[in-house]
């Protein structure tokens, strides 16, 4: 049977895994560490595609390989494919000024119309404009804009300084264009005049869009390229997830996307219209604090995360009114990305590890069932709830999200789930036909709780302190 491999490169680090492209199989996995920061030189994200490879035992046996990325980086080439500046990620927040400034231009109902989303810090557009602001020379040798899966497939392909591909071999899929601000998803073409706006020009290269399973061209050692696709969407294509399913990650950020038959535009920017991988759409809310909620905690407890998940589930529900609203670094949903994290209704009895502890994962529990909320609020069905994400680990988080989300969750045994769709998405550029193969999560978990609405009232007033 062919092999296939799916690559995530996310925020933190790159996971690659092989599989078997019919039966869906692991055969073997590597991974390797990214730098900490908000930005980072593109070569890193190459030098640890290397490593993940000779971990996994290399993809020479491989026939087909797909990347899955973070999404909206800022990477920007010069002439030559040369680097022009370290990319700038998703949750770089130096550009909010510049998307407060893009929205004020156009309005919120233009951008929700044009593009599906309004632009945000964490957007390509937003980074864009912030370059020809405060690096102006950096925008003038700017010949090509691309995103993180966009530039590794290219460098898959023999793209780079001299290489066998130029700039007019980049390749993106739906999915991440879709994250840029300035591709629409409802119309499948990129907007290059919010483009304009941004930068200050259109003459720049842009990614040539893919559909889902359209083949990209071939790796440097002969194996077919999948178009890849943005993290959220590879994660949802490899849990097989359809409409009404709502997929709930607790990663670096926390995620809360449902696969839509139709696209969506939300003016007051909760929920983000993006395109899925699988050629319908993926509406999706996303909060810029996740799982390091519970680090950030278990660490101001000097405990380890096992620990944090079983002194929380000795306090009572709501945590006698100790709330922590978890804005660690900025929020994006709701959109204040200079707020910062608020602790509130410290007492006598609750200055105690577990009121501390359980306020932290109902923290972050509540602030995705805002996002759940904003979901719902655009019309999309809620059927069956999906949590997944290293955040799912905590048997605490688990146990508590139903009463917080107000829903049963399914949770599906832990995985590398955007590296799995990855996979997904080569064997079924390999193979061919109208679906991916059929491949599912082997075991799963369900959580079931009555609703405690009671906890996320009284954390709704604290994080309005947020605002103020």
């Amino acid at each position: 049977m062919p092999l296939i491999a799916g690559i995530d490169s996310s925020t933190q680090s790159c996971k690659v895994v092989v599989r078997d492209a019919e039966s869906g199989a692991l055969v073997r996995s590597g991974n390797a560490a990214h730098p900490p920061g908000t930005e980072i030189d593109p070569d890193l994200w190459w030098t640890a595609l290397q490593e993940a490879v000779g971990a996994a035992g290399g993809l020479d046996d491989v026939a087909a390989v797909s990347v899955g990325g973070q999404q909206h980086g800022m990477v920007c080439l010069d002439e030559s494919g040369a680097v022009v500046r370290p990319a700038l990620l998703w949750n770089d927040t130096r550009s909010a000024q510049a998307a407060t400034a893009l929205v004020d231009e156009l309005g919120r109902e233009v951008w929700a119309t044009a593009v599906g989303s309004v632009p945000v810090a964490s957007f390509t557009v937003t980074k864009l404009r912030w370059l020809a602001e405060h690096e102006p020379d950096s925008a003038r040798r700017t010949a090509a804009v691309c995103l993180p899966h966009d530039w590794l497939t290219w460098r898959l392909a023999g793209g780079g300084p001299g290489g066998r591909v130029g700039l007019d071999g980049l390749i993106s899929d739906r999915s991440d264009a879709s994250g840029t601000g300035y591709w629409s998803p409802a119309a499948g073409d990129y907007r290059v005049d919010l483009l304009d706006r941004a930068l200050g020009r259109s003459d720049v290269v842009l990614p040539r869009v893919l559909g889902p399973a359209e083949g990209a061209g071939t790796t440097t050692a002969g194996a077919l390229l999948g178009p890849g696709c943005g993290d959220n969407a590879g994660a949802a294509l490899a849990l097989g997830a359809g409409p009404g399913d709502v997929v709930v990650s607790i990663g670096t950020s926390g995620v809360i996307s449902a696969v839509s038959a139709a696209a969506t535009g939300d003016p007051t920017g909760m929920v983000a219209g993006f395109a899925d991988a699988s050629g319908r759409f993926l509406p999706l809310a996303c909060t810029l604090n996740g799982a390091r909620v519970l680090s950030a905690t278990a660490n101001l407890l000097g405990v380890g995360l096992d620990e944090l998940s079983a002194l929380a589930l000795k306090a009572p529900s709501g945590a006698g009114g100790l709330v922590l609203v978890p804005y660690l670094e900025g929020e994006r949903t709701p959109d204040r990305p200079g707020a910062r994290g608020v602790l509130h209704g410290l007492t006598l009895s609750t200055a105690e590890p577990a009121y501390l502890a359980r306020a932290a994962i109902e923290g972050l529990l509540c602030g995705l069932a805002d996002g759940l909320d904003a979901l719902r609020d655009q019309g999309v069905p809620v059927k069956r709830l999906l949590v997944v994400g290293g955040g799912a680990r905590s048997e605490a988080v688990r146990r508590l999200a139903p009463a917080v989300l107000g829903h049963p969750v399914t949770v599906p045994e832990p995985g590398e789930y955007v590296a799995d769709g990855a996979a997904r998405q080569a064997a079924w550029t390999l193979l061919g036909g109208d679906t991916p193969p059929g491949w599912a999560p082997a075991g799963v978990e369900f959580y079931d709780a009555a609703p405690d609405p009671a906890v996320r009232a009284r954390y709704a007033e604290v994080r309005e302190l947020t605002e103020r």
